[in-house]
């Protein structure tokens, strides 16, 4: 297994939408754990393969405190099942040391294919659905910060960019 590097926020590669996966095969499955690994690492909680510069239809989620609840999501497609809206402080592994609050639907059923291949579906309430909403967002081509003032985004920008060439 690898730890792959993170593409951070204004990297435009970021707003790559990502192409459907048509075959769940062993080298897909190595880029899974790769991803596993390296959101572990990072630490977060989801990742989608957009962020590792991959471009394709993969998200990897898992809310648990010791990292036993895996959960991948291979062309997930979601709809929301209430109207009902939540704020979150949200965090991005892309937007390293942001967190801002942002409203989502508190429910959504997901549909995807899993690690295995085999579609599932599943109903996904609170940090779980909000988490699965800012992963799809990322193989859209879109950011939490998409969600904010044109006023914040523009000040993460910069200090996000004031930053990488401080480390470049």
């Amino acid at each position: 297994m690898a730890i792959l590097n993170i593409l951070e926020f204004p990297d435009p590669r970021l707003r790559t939408i990502a192409k459907p996966v048509d075959v769940v095969d062993d080298d897909l499955r190595t880029l899974i754990d790769d991803m596993f690994e390296t959101m572990y690492a990072a630490p977060g909680i989801g990742l989608a393969a957009t962020q590792v510069n991959v471009h394709k239809r993969l998200v990897v989620i898992d809310l648990s405190e010791d990292k036993s609840e895996p959960l991948v999501f291979i062309n997930p497609e979601f709809e929301y099942l209430t109207d009902q809206v939540e704020q979150y402080q949200e965090g991005c592994l892309s937007v390293p040391g942001f967190y801002e609050n942002v409203d989502r639907p508190q429910k959504v059923r997901i549909k995807a294919l899993g690690r295995d291949g085999q579609p599932f579906e599943m109903i996904a309430e609170g940090l779980l659905a909000v988490c699965i909403q800012h992963e799809c967002d990322h193989l859209n081509g879109k950011l939490f910060v998409d969600y904010l003032s044109n006023l914040k985004r523009d000040r993460i920008r910069k200090k996000l960019e004031k930053q990488q060439r401080h480390q470049a």
